[in-house]
């Protein structure tokens, strides 16, 4: 199967299936329905297919970091608070060989303090931050340009 006939793995951490309700002020009010729906038509849009999923559990993330390794074309990761505080995430990306472009919402770097560090950052291959749901778009059109210059 050539890398672009697989998916997109587009991964969501923990309290995102609040999204839309949880802190509106930060995080609007879109919920993660409302970004699946623009992820399928961004991926529509370039000729890819998108496999969306969340979890508040952290083992099911990493499980699917190494499905992705051989199931999917690069992954999109709001690891959420596991951005933080999971070596567990770092190993699973880092192990990996396909792109990941790590996600946030927000800005992080405009919030608390202890949201500036992330364990994922360093083995991501990219970071998108502060442009709202708009992101989640953006880094699929990233990973496409990235999957097309391998």
């Amino acid at each position: 199967m050539s890398e672009m006939a697989k998916p997109i793995f587009v991964l969501n951490g923990p309290n995102l299936n609040m999204l839309g309700t949880r802190e509106p002020a930060v995080y609007g009010s879109t919920t993660l329905k409302d970004i699946e729906g623009k992820c399928h038509d961004t991926a529509d849009e370039l000729g890819l297919s998108v496999d969306f999923r969340q979890s508040n559990h952290e083992g099911d993330l990493v499980g699917w970091l190494q499905e992705a390794n051989s199931a999917a074309c690069g992954v999109v990761l709001n690891a959420a608070a596991y951005t933080h505080t999971s070596i567990a995430l770092y190993d699973a990306v880092k192990g990996g060989d396909i792109p990941v472009i790590e996600l946030h919402i927000s800005n992080v770097h405009a919030r608390e303090p202890f949201r500036t560090h992330s364990y994922i950052s360093p083995v991501a291959t990219g970071v998108i931050l502060g442009f709202g749901t708009a992101g989640y778009p953006l880094a699929i059109r990233a990973l496409k340009g990235l999957i097309e210059k391998q």
